[in-house]
């Protein structure tokens, strides 16, 4: 009797203690699901640049069009091509408001060095810092896009095209990568599944269908 009551105490341990390791262990998946998700460091708003929605903003038009773009994105890079002098355009006449999204959704194209979320990171460095700068980095880092499922700029190379764009307060954010988890962040609050994104006072156009790819014309022309 006392050494059955002896190995019924030892399973009752035995559960416990492997109740213990299970809460230890889920406990550490949400910890790595929280960090895996996490928008990382908040950076600083300014008149130009919404921290919360991720918009840096030029004009002050009745009509907001936001584009929501990933540098490593090559349709994203036609888009700025083909619109972005026009879209810059109807901004400084007041036609409308434009904003520009830095999102990162292309990671798995640049071979593990996660190229769409240190650009992303890097714009925002530009953005929180030197925002008049933004669309000149903007452009440079499309004029340098690298061709998909290769590894990408450099830290360093990024910074260089922040230089020559004038940006020339961002070596250590872009190199620190301080905000490289923003861009993911920002793309799975806004929900966007692929790029470029384009949206008119909050509604999400069809790029392919007519009748909405001319209500974007017929703001920029």
């Amino acid at each position: 009797m006392a050494a059955q009551r002896k190995t019924n105490w030892f399973a009752i341990g035995v559960s416990i203690a492997v109740v213990v390791v299970l809460v230890a262990l889920g406990g550490f998946v949400v910890y790595l699901n929280n960090q895996a998700t996490s928008p990382g460091a908040a950076p600083t708003s300014n008149e130009s640049f919404d921290a919360e929605s991720g918009a840096i903003s030029f004009g002050d038009g009745k009509d907001e069009v936001a584009v929501f773009v990933d540098f490593q994105c090559p349709a994203c890079k036609s888009f700025e091509d083909n619109f972005g002098s026009a879209l810059e355009k109807a901004a400084e006449d007041g036609r409308i408001t434009l904003a520009y999204h830095p999102i990162a959704i292309l990671d798995r194209f640049s071979q593990g060095t996660e190229y769409s979320s240190r650009s992303a990171g890097a714009a925002v460095c530009v953005a929180s810092t030197q925002p008049d700068k933004y669309l000149d980095f903007s452009k440079a880092l499309f004029a340098n896009q690298p061709e998909e499922n290769t590894p990408g700029l450099t830290d360093e190379q990024i910074v260089d095209i922040a230089k020559q764009a004038g940006a020339d307060k961002v070596e250590s954010c872009i190199t620190d990568q301080t905000y490289m988890k923003f861009g993911a962040a920002q793309a799975k609050k806004h929900e966007i599944k692929s790029t470029p994104t384009v949206k008119i006072n909050g509604k999400e156009l069809n790029l392919q269908d007519n009748a909405d790819f001319k209500k974007l014309t017929d703001l920029i022309s």
